[in-house]
């Protein structure tokens, strides 16, 4: 359990607007510090199931989250899971370069295509005449 100190920077640091407690990108960045401190703890206590149960939830609770705020903000996802170095960023990040390359080799594609059928009506033009 975060102390009321540790939660209140946690906070300042990521709220939105000045009365901000609730926001999403506030609630993953308090999930992400108690998942920390979880880890830590189950590093020394292995056998502590209960904890074990209790991370796991909270990773998933920050798992939806996410995914709410990749959908209804890009941009907010994007620069709060670079700021937490989470994971998740980094795959997202490699998942849209992957996107755009393939996307960026269909349009290339699509050019030679157009280009290759107008090299033709040219040359049927000339056999034309």
């Amino acid at each position: 359990m975060l102390a009321k100190e540790a939660k209140q920077r946690i906070i300042n640091k990521f709220k939105i607007h000045k009365n901000d407690t609730g926001s999403s990108q506030v609630q993953i960045a308090i999930l992400t510090a108690e998942i920390e401190e979880l880890s830590e703890h189950l590093k020394i206590h292995k056998h502590d199931h209960s904890s074990r149960r209790g991370l796991l939830k909270k990773v998933g609770e920050r798992r939806r989250l996410l995914k709410y705020l990749q959908k209804e903000d890009e941009n907010s996802f994007m620069d709060i899971a670079k700021k937490l170095k989470l994971k998740i960023a980094k795959k997202m990040i490699e998942e849209e370069d992957e996107k755009k390359r393939i996307e960026a080799e269909m349009l290339a594609n699509e050019q030679l295509k157009l280009k290759d059928s107008e090299e033709e009506e040219e040359v049927e033009e000339v056999k034309e005449d």
